[in-house]
């Protein structure tokens, strides 16, 4: 047996005697980590125990082995990558600033299962054969999704999703190249004025992000609501209440939908209300909330800005027979003022596309719609003749033309 395992093995022990939590008391683990392989060292010196090559390395592998989630630990740690995932135990890998890499760590099956398991401990979630499939927050916020057999065909599938927060409002997105300063003004005036925005996108593409910046520019005195599949944004302001889906129990019953959530969010004296994203029949009741007055932002799935707003016409029928296009159609038309989209380039950069205003006028089962800012030779460009005169920025007392510098 190597010297790192053998130190693993007395680290363990050491922890289960004394009763010391590994994920709760991280400080107390590294102590005794160093504890445990300063004497462990000293005694390789002494006997026939195999000599430790590199103390420091070792020590953090021993660390991150007991406390964190072994070898998967450091990339973990690595504020550059973004997502990671394992199709096999031997092909594991990552991105980076977009970009896919295929890393140098190989686990065994039952490395991979343990891994999980560890993941999962702190969740309250659970993984079998009868739910193959699951969603979890890890301690540091990354989204966990896991696939097992015989969903798969052969092997467990895992991905982690990190949210990097690089950017936390409009301006930093300026700064990163991924929107520019009137495309940013133009954003900051909507949100403050109260436009309802959909922000949509391919994966990876930025759309949580791109909510989390709009969110940063609505009002200190509002009170948010935010829902989620699982917890995602990062909203900075104070009166703020974060909500995300539950999954059934062992016996099937007590799970909590998106669609509940919405609805309890509504019962909550909310000003605005975000929803990280619409998949399904929620989307319904986002139009409801949204249709009663109140202000908000949600995310979805889409190719383009167009896309999007065909998707968020079609989401709510899901939600039964008796929803029909006539009501949903002229309903998305009068809730929705903007589409955002995000998109994600072959170098991996994020930028915005394209701000799509939505008229209220529907013709033909096709709402009326204008870019506001669109791309022209890679550059996001103002659309002189697209630009909203909403009701909204003028009962909020915006003149829009001011503030993006396009004054008449």
């Amino acid at each position: 047996m190597e010297a790192k395992q053998l130190l693993e093995l007395e680290v363990r022990e050491l922890i289960r005697t004394r009763g010391i939590d590994p994920t709760g008391q991280p400080d107390e683990v590294r102590a005794l980590v160093a504890s445990a392989t300063a004497d462990y060292d000293a005694r390789s010196l002494q006997s026939q125990l195999p000599v430790l090559n590199d103390l420091d390395s070792t020590q953090q592998a021993v660390f991150d082995a007991v406390a964190g989630f072994g070898p998967l630990q450091p990339l973990l740690d690595d504020p550059e990558v973004e997502e990671l995932w394992i199709n096999a135990p031997s092909q594991i890998f990552l991105a980076r600033n977009g970009i896919t890499e295929l890393t140098n760590i190989s686990l065994t099956s039952q490395q991979v299962a343990d891994l999980v398991e560890k993941m999962l401990k702190t969740s309250g979630r659970r993984l079998d054969l009868s739910t193959p499939f699951v969603d979890a927050a890890l301690p540091d916020g990354s989204r966990l999704h896991v696939v097992i057999p015989d969903i798969t065909a052969k092997h467990w599938a895992v991905n982690i999703r990190k949210f990097v927060v690089r950017a936390h409002r409009l301006s930093d997105l300026v700064r990163k190249r991924s929107l520019t300063s009137q495309a940013a003004a133009f954003l900051d005036a909507a949100v403050s004025a109260g436009l309802n925005i959909l922000v949509s996108g391919a994966t990876q593409a930025g759309k949580t992000t791109m909510l989390n910046c709009l969110s940063a520019s609505i009002g200190p005195r509002e009170r948010i609501i935010t829902v989620e599949e699982i917890f995602e944004l990062k909203v900075p302001q104070r009166d703020v209440v974060n909500m995300q889906c539950r999954q059934p129990n062992l016996e099937g019953v007590g799970e909590i939908s998106l669609r509940r959530l919405v609805k309890e969010a509504l019962r909550m004296r909310p000003d605005r209300i975000i929803v990280g994203e619409v998949r399904e029949a929620e989307a319904l009741d986002m139009l409801v909330a949204l249709n009663a007055g109140l202000a908000g932002m949600c995310s979805v799935h889409a190719n383009s800005a167009h896309d999007a707003l065909a998707k968020i016409c079609t989401l709510p029928l899901l939600a039964g027979e008796n929803i029909s296009r006539d009501f949903v159609t002229p309903t998305v038309a009068s809730c929705f003022d903007l589409v955002v989209h995000c998109a994600r380039g072959h170098d991996g950069h994020r930028y915005v596309s394209e701000v799509l205003a939505v008229g209220n006028r529907v013709e033909g089962g096709i709402i009326e719609s204008t870019s506001v800012f669109r791309l022209v030779d890679g550059e996001l460009m103002l659309n002189h003749t697209g630009l909203m005169e909403h009701p909204k920025f003028t009962a909020a007392g915006i003149d829009i033309r001011t503030v993006i510098g396009e004054a008449a």
